[in-house]
């Protein structure tokens, strides 16, 4: 599959790998591979990101993906959710730490493993890429880039898309302003 990607969504790969590394993550998942888009500067996808505002508001994201990590992957939706039905999650997060430590439910279970050379994608993570792959078909694009990734966080119903759409990146947003963009370099 990585065959296709283009240097930039390698990049992005590569640096979701070094995002893990940062976490102490044992994998990498949705939010490396989101953490890893926000720090592009010249690509497709930052140019939609920072149109949309996103790369001022790097830190609110970053913060709302550590929270859903620290939920063990409820999101911010999830949270008002089960608010609905009378369940406060986030006293159970502090009660769970309490009781284990802090970010127990963060953990991936590769406490006191030695550090892998390779880390290993989520399913969730694979099926963002799979996506990728099938949208950048889907528009008629021989690569897979950046921009593609993008567009399969802001389908999904994981954490990244969560935060994403909470802090205005929707799909649609996204097509429309790759779209103008296409069309700016076709004229």
């Amino acid at each position: 599959m990585f065959e296709k990607f283009t240097a930039g969504a390698r990049a992005v790969v590569r640096g979701a790998a070094e995002q893990a590394d940062r976490t102490g993550n044992g994998t990498i998942g949705e939010p490396e591979l989101l953490l890893a888009l926000l720090e592009r500067r010249q690509s497709p996808a930052a140019g939609v990101l920072a149109a949309l505002g996103v790369h001022e508001r790097r830190e609110s994201v970053a913060q709302a993906l550590a929270e859903v990590r620290r939920r063990g992957g409820a999101t911010a939706a999830d949270a008002a959710a089960l608010a609905g039905l009378g369940i406060d999650i986030d006293a159970i997060v502090t009660r769970v730490e309490e009781a284990h430590g802090v970010g127990a439910l963060a953990a991936d279970g590769t406490a006191g493993r030695r550090k892998r050379v390779r880390r290993p994608f989520t399913a969730e993570a694979r099926a963002v890429l799979e996506r990728a792959l099938r949208i950048a078909v889907g528009r008629g694009e021989r690569s897979l880039g950046d921009e593609h990734l993008l567009l399969a966080l802001t389908t999904g119903s994981g954490p990244a898309g969560a935060v994403l759409a909470e802090h205005g990146v929707t799909h649609d947003a996204v097509v429309r302003l790759l779209d103008e963009t296409r069309g700016r370099r076709a004229s």
